[in-house]
């Protein structure tokens, strides 16, 4: 089984890498796990990059600033709701909570169109914060960040802080917040990959391509390629999702240590 499950992960990434290296006749006219007669990388990097005054990069830094600062905010805003859900005594707590958990139960795509009536009213459509602030809102961060406070952060060193004189917001951020760093980074993960893969809603909000993240432009390359008959946009778009990956690998490299720390803490005690 872990045979197959790898297998299912490594050979669409080896198809990729593989036709991101051959020419446009090579990949249409040899097997797709094989090499072309040549080595392409290097000018179909340039091809990309260059292609349509250079509108890649602009989707790139796009989907960067929707992914990057917007899954930044998101971990924050979580880890901050799932601290006071757990450490916190307020009115309606729990029923607060169970709308929390509704949320996580609710899939993406069905809320697509209503975000969109909402943009519609706030006159944000086919802006970069149509596709921007959805992404700060993180139903299941916020769940897991009350996991993470309730098994990182003990109550009796927050009491010893308040004691000291500590605040709220200061326990918060000086105390409760260092512990819970490894659950920040796995929230950020999830989110990060969740807004970098996001399709559906920027589809439905954008309608200018200097405003689409990456995934919305290879997939104008791809329906351009099949509809119009443009095979040099095919080649585009295959290029264009092997480096679209490579962030994610990097974040994700970059990232580790912390994220398996937050995995396996409290296995053994």
């Amino acid at each position: 089984m872990l045979g197959l499950a790898t297998l299912y992960t490594l050979l669409p990434l080896t198809w990729l890498l593989l036709s991101s290296t051959k020419s446009r006749e090579d990949l249409f006219g040899t097997n797709g796990f094989s090499l072309g007669n040549e080595i392409h990388l290097a000018e179909n990097l340039e091809q990309l990059f260059a292609a349509d005054d250079g509108v890649y990069l602009r989707w790139v830094l796009n989907t960067v600033g929707y992914a990057g600062v917007g899954a930044l905010l998101a971990s924050l805003f979580s880890v901050a709701a799932g601290y006071a859900f757990d450490k916190l005594v307020f009115p309606g707590k729990e029923r607060l909570f169970s709308l929390v958990l509704l949320g996580v139960m609710v899939p993406g795509t069905a809320m697509a169109i209503p975000l969109y009536l909402l943009a519609a009213e706030a006159g944000v459509v086919n802006t970069f914060w149509s596709v921007f602030v959805p992404g700060l809102v993180f139903p299941f961060g916020v769940y897991l960040a009350r996991v993470f406070s309730a098994a990182y952060v003990p109550d009796e060193v927050l009491e010893a802080a308040r004691m000291d004189g500590a605040g709220e917001f200061r326990s918060f951020c000086r105390v409760a917040f260092p512990m819970m760093a490894p659950g920040f980074v796995t929230i950020f993960l999830f989110q990060f990959t969740q807004i970098w893969n996001s399709f559906f809603l920027p589809l439905v909000m954008l309608s200018d391509q200097d405003l689409y993240p990456v995934n919305l432009g290879l997939y104008v390359w791809y329906s351009s390629a099949l509809s119009q008959g443009h095979p040099e946009d095919y080649l585009l778009a295959v290029v264009g999702s092997l480096v679209s990956v490579v962030p994610l690998i990097v974040v994700f490299l970059m990232l580790q240590r912390f994220w398996k720390s937050g995995m396996t803490a409290g296995a053994v005690k």
